[in-house]
Order: C-alpha cells, then sequence, then structure tokens
C-alpha cells in the first residue's frame, strides 16, 4: 500500500522521541514526575499522541524499561568485548554487570512506577539476562547449581537494591560496580584462588 512505509517508519520515529523525552525527563526529576503531558510537551507533540502510543502511563513506563532492556541485550549479544562476544567469561561477566549499573538511575524508579513487580522475573528481559549469565558461569567452569547462581548474581543488579545504595547508603556507582567485580572474581573462583 503507497506511503504505508512512510507511516510506519513515521510511528517508530515519534515512538522514538516521545520515549527519548520520557527518558529525559525520569534523568532529570524522576519517574513519580513523568506525566503523559510532561512528555508530550517535551516531545512537541499533542498528549492524545502519547495515550495512543502506549495506553497509560504504566504502558509508558513498560515501553522505557523494554528499550533499556533491548540495548543491554544488543551490548552484550552483538557488541564489542569485553562486553560484547569474542571475551572471557569473567571479563564479560564484570562488563555486564558495570553496564546493568549504567542503567539503574533510569530503570529503578521507572521499574517501580511501571508496577512490573514480581513478573519481571517470568519476562523475557530477565530470562535473557540470566541465559547470558548462566552461560558465561559455565564458560567460567563456575561450580556449584548455575541458575541459583546467576539469579543470586542478578539479584545484587536490582535496580531497585542499587537506588537504595546509591540515595540511602552514600555508595557510588563506582563502589557497587567495584564490589560486584569482586563477588564475580569470588563466585566464579569456586574455591579456586582469585584472578
Amino acid at each position: 500500500m503507497p506511503g504505508s512505509s512512510q507511516e510506519r517508519s513515521d510511528a517508530a520515529r515519534n515512538r522514538q522521541l516521545l520515549l527519548d523525552a520520557a527518558e529525559a525527563l525520569v534523568r532529570e526529576f524522576g519517574a513519580d514526575a513523568v506525566t503523559m503531558d510532561a512528555v508530550a510537551k517535551r516531545a512537541g507533540v499533542g498528549k492524545g499522541t502519547v495515550f495512543r502510543r502506549f495506553g497509560n502511563r504504566a504502558g509508558l513506563m513498560l515501553a522505557l524499561l523494554d528499550q533499556s532492556d533491548q540495548k543491554l541485550q544488543w551490548a552484550y549479544m552483538f557488541g564489542p568485548p569485553p562486553l560484547g562476544p569474542g571475551g572471557e567469561p569473567v571479563p564479560r561477566l564484570i562488563a555486564f554487570g558495570r553496564a546493568h549499573l549504567e542503567r539503574v538511575e533510569v530503570e529503578g524508579d521507572v521499574r517501580r512506577a511501571a508496577a512490573a513487580g514480581a513478573s519481571r522475573y517470568s519476562g523475557a528481559p530477565y530470562n535473557i539476562a540470566k541465559t547470558h549469565v548462566s552461560l558465561l558461569l559455565r564458560q567460567a567452569d563456575t561450580p556449584g547449581e548455575i541458575p541459583l547462581l546467576a539469579d543470586t548474581l542478578l539479584a545484587s543488579l536490582d535496580a531497585e537494591l542499587v537506588l537504595h545504595q546509591i540515595r540511602a547508603n552514600g555508595y557510588t556507582p563506582e563502589q557497587i560496580g567495584d564490589q560486584w567485580e569482586t563477588l564475580v572474581r569470588q563466585v566464579t573462583a569456586g574455591g579456586r584462588p582469585l584472578q
């Protein structure tokens, strides 16, 4: 149908414009301050456009989480080492945690605002990350129950927990990243001397 591909590319561009506006608002003011009105105003579109695209505020928050998850997934599946393929498993696992921590400023507040709660553990984004971490643990010849170890490691990267560590306990993202590296090295050493 003539013009339909143009409409699809316009729709995709508008969706990205809205998500970029919402992410900027989350970074500046936190997720609680993000309204459909504020996103529309920041993106320079009508409020109805935001509602048509995402349905409601929770839909917008879930779309932000999805975008964040997809960016990280692309980086560890196809990006350059040490995060992407081609590197040794332990440095890749360390890079994965540090990349995950870089997203926490937006993800923690957004996840809470989207009310994604417990269902996130059965969803694709979590399970793709768990599969990736499990694969790296196996490649590093890590002893133990790999799926449980992967869950344990991912729990330490939980966005809400990390935000609490930063905001309430005063840790820096760098300190949390260094702790992640120590944890990964201890888990993967499995009784062997640390690398």
